[in-house]
């Protein structure tokens, strides 16, 4: 239960990473955001973020072996990794939708998925 919990708030927590560093990017796109300054924007941002630090704190509490979990610092940082790339591939094609992911980007993505389960095995 601890790892699903981990996975569910790392996904929670990444969305919300996502939106701090990206979601500006489309701000000037509505009358609200046109005239924002750098700081306003940087606020936002750091506002959202505090979000994502309220699960993925947690998340990786409960995940880490050192503190009862099922997961090692290393898988840990690897889970995280390929959910970040999962959240941003979904958030480019809905938010973004003049951004095309290729053949390249897929084939990195399945690399990635790749070292998770290197990382995983036991040899």
């Amino acid at each position: 239960m601890r790892g699903l919990n981990t996975i569910l708030f790392l996904f929670i927590s990444n969305t919300f990473m996502t939106f701090a560093w990206y979601s500006h990017l489309k701000f000037k796109d509505y009358s609200w955001g046109k005239n924002l300054g750098l700081l306003a924007v940087i606020l936002i941002s750091w506002g959202l973020a505090f979000f994502e630090y309220l699960f993925q704190v947690p998340a990786n509490r409960a995940g880490f072996k050192g503190d009862g979990g099922p997961f090692s610092l290393v898988q840990l940082k690897t889970i995280q990794e390929a959910i970040t790339l999962t959240v941003f591939m979904i958030f480019t094609t809905v938010f973004f939708r003049t951004e095309k992911l290729a053949w390249n980007h897929l084939l990195g993505f399945c690399l990635i998925v790749l070292a998770v389960f290197v990382i995983f095995k036991k040899w």
